[in-house]
């Protein structure tokens, strides 16, 4: 079992910046590829972004490409979104998702994620 525990999110204006943050405990998060995935209100859940549990490849949507990063630090069972260049469609609730994992695999499908956080919201005022 993973627990997975989002933070960060909160209300900005378009054009700034805003970190979340997602803290695993449970097995072991080296192992484990993770993803950040968002819903909107009335929409369904869409892929963010994803890096492997060696963190050596990284995988965007294209709507969030070159605004976004995602990172991670295995010491403190964390992954990261930077987020940049914020925009009204980032308005979101967005969720941070786990699965055990092979070193350099990344995932971007809803169903191929085994263990998710609450979530947290993200609003982005124009």
């Amino acid at each position: 079992q993973v627990q997975l525990v989002e933070s960060g999110g909160g209300l900005v204006q378009a054009g700034d910046s805003l970190r979340l943050s997602c803290a695993a405990s449970g097995r072991t998060f080296r192992s484990t590829a993770m993803g950040w995935f968002r819903q909107a209100a009335g929409k369904e859940r869409e892929f963010v972004a994803a890096i492997s549990w060696s963190g050596s490849r990284t995988g965007y949507a294209d709507s969030v490409k070159g605004r976004f990063t995602i990172s991670r630090d295995n010491a403190k069972n964390t992954v990261y979104l930077q987020m940049n260049s914020l925009k009204p469609e980032d308005t979101a609730v967005y969720y941070c998702a786990a699965r055990e994992s092979f070193p350099t695999i990344t995932y971007v499908r809803v169903n191929e994620y085994d263990y998710w956080g609450q979530g947290t919201q993200v609003t982005v005022s124009s």
